[in-house]
């Protein structure tokens, strides 16, 4: 144990150090850091960047209005063969079928033609409903603190830098719920341990995060690595210890018991669950 202790701790030091210097801009005390936007990306990922461009332009060619990156990628803390590529498009109008293939289509060549990444994830939504006012504290905060566009019109510049509050954590991470259901079941039927195992960081990364979106408006900051989310998230729950280290052997790829797996995401999940509604009542 305390050798992943000092692995826990000793990439969050890394991690601090990089955000530092690389990704991410810090403006003031109680304003959330936005990524980086005029900064090259790591070598390693920019031929699968400009192609992801030309293949989303291709799959999207009336409706695209605009492409960006979120995640390790954007951030430039990226590992080759590690990371997968996070994509946010907009749209004007919603896909077709057809356009809707086509992109599911991008996912299964990528994975098998870029070693550099483990696959590629897609977050659609039309810029009408991203400009609405109730949009403000989901896609706006999105936009504008998570993502980095590569192609079109920044919508992320028709907001202006947010502050740290409940809305923008609870409209982030509320569906918690929902994730877990999914991926417990999921893991409950699949019979391949190597599935499994990217079943189970899935998981762990999305619970993590929900993690620090129950602190999120009383640490006042915002931080997407989900290790780093853990560790702010133990400074007020440090109770939550030994849960949060299994999540992070999950995340880390440890081949784990099914049965563990399935236990530890139903009574820690069921937890999470409670304490977002808890807020939610009080602060609301």
């Amino acid at each position: 144990m305390t050798g992943f202790l000092l692995l826990f701790y000793g990439e969050i030091a890394i991690i601090t150090s990089v955000s530092i210097l690389i990704g991410v801009c810090f403006v003031s005390r109680f304003t959330l850091p936005i990524i980086d936007k005029q900064s090259p990306f790591q070598k390693e990922f920019e031929p699968v960047i400009r192609d992801l461009i030309a293949h989303v332009r291709s799959a999207v060619p009336k409706s695209l209005h605009s492409i960006y990156l979120y995640g390790s990628v954007a951030r430039r803390q990226a590992t080759p063969g590690r990371s997968n590529l996070d994509v946010t498009i907009i749209t004007t109008l919603p896909l077709t079928n057809k356009e809707q293939t086509l992109v599911n289509t991008i996912k299964v060549r990528f994975q098998s033609k870029y070693p550099q990444i483990t696959g590629v994830t897609f977050n659609i939504g039309e810029a009408k409903e991203v400009l609405q006012l109730e949009s403000i504290f989901s896609w706006g905060f999105w936009l504008r603190h998570c993502c980095v566009c590569i192609f079109g019109d920044d919508l992320s510049t028709r907001f202006g830098d947010f502050e740290p509050s409940w809305e923008i954590a609870k409209n982030m991470n509320m569906d918690i719920e929902e994730w877990l259901q999914v991926y417990i079941k999921k893991i409950s039927t699949n019979q391949n341990i190597e599935t499994q195992v990217e079943q189970q960081k899935t998981i762990a990364k999305k619970v993590l995060r929900s993690c620090y979106s129950l602190v999120m408006h009383r640490d006042k900051g915002w931080y997407d690595h989900p290790v780093l989310c853990a560790r702010k998230f133990l400074e007020y729950y440090p109770d939550k210890q030994v849960e949060i280290e299994r999540l992070v052997m999950l995340l880390k790829g440890r081949k784990i018991p099914k049965r563990s797996v399935i236990a530890l995401l139903k009574e820690f999940g069921d937890w999470v669950v409670s304490e977002f509604n808890k807020i939610e009542r009080k602060i609301g």
